[in-house]
């Protein structure tokens, strides 16, 4: 469990630049402000309609009698529900990403100055962005998918889809999160999986962390340049302990690795 408030207290670090770079982090608002007025007007919808939706999951509970019909319409909106909380947090965080590029890239660029002393020099672009992000929605609906597959377990499977999606969820926003600060190292996907699976409780515990955030109402906006700064930290920590694959443009993960040590 230590390992899993370490990377907790990576999101409260990245809290911390709104002190020190208020301006640069402020910029950060804008994109999350857009593309969560998008989500929540989304996610109002389907709970306006969440009973209308379940009883059209459920027709084949329209024999039984009142008490288990119900029961099995209530099943459904949990089921429904767990499964868009997941989506919605993970498609957020893919478009905002992606729309707010310019505005990340100033907080990565402040952190990796600030944390290492110089900003790597490999490419993170719109494009990788974008193709990312794209990355990250199909993994958030595999992950919704089997949230709500869960939730059909009789009795528990609402407390077993909601567990479920929060870890898996968190493991799937650490992974985009620090994919910024590791691409620039020249990085791999496979190198960064590598990378972030040596450190699984960490990540997830950054992960589940900026998710409880983003479940706050407005929390979503507030968190999201934090979290982007807290990231830039958690692959600083994870090249640091777990040493550097690949190039790196410039020396930039030598830095970046003995800066974490000295931390």
């Amino acid at each position: 469990m230590g390992e899993v408030r370490d990377g907790a207290r990576l999101l409260l670090r990245g809290w911390g630049y709104w002190r020190r770079r208020p301006s640069v982090m402020a910029w950060g608002l804008v994109p999350a402000a857009l593309v969560g007025l998008l989500v929540l007007t989304a996610l109002t919808l389907l709970v306006v309609n969440l009973g209308s939706v379940a009883q059209w999951l459920t027709p084949f509970a329209d024999g039984w009698t009142p008490f288990w019909e119900r029961a099995a319409e209530i099943a459904a909106q949990g089921v429904v529900l767990v499964g868009a909380v997941v989506l919605v947090v993970v498609t957020f965080t893919a478009l905002t990403l992606t729309v707010g590029e310019p505005f990340y890239d100033r907080i990565w660029r402040a952190v990796e100055r600030e944390e290492t002393g110089t900003v790597p020099a490999g490419d993170t672009g719109f494009w990788r962005g974008a193709v990312d992000g794209f990355a990250l929605m199909a993994r958030g609906l595999l992950v919704a998918l089997m949230a709500g597959v869960l939730g059909l377990v009789p009795v528990v499977g609402t407390l077993i889809g909601w567990s479920t999606g929060l870890v898996l969820t968190g493991w799937v926003l650490a992974h985009e999160l620090t994919s910024r600060a590791l691409v620039s190292r020249g990085l791999s996907r496979t190198e960064r999986n590598r990378l972030l699976r040596a450190h699984r409780r960490e990540a997830i515990g950054f992960g589940i962390a900026t998710q409880l955030c983003f479940l706050v109402p407005g929390g979503a906006v507030a968190t999201m340049p934090a979290a982007v700064a807290g990231a830039t930290m958690l692959a600083h920590r994870v090249l640091g302990a777990g040493g550097v694959v690949g190039g790196a443009p410039g020396g930039a993960v030598s830095g970046a690795g003995s800066s974490t040590h000295a931390g």
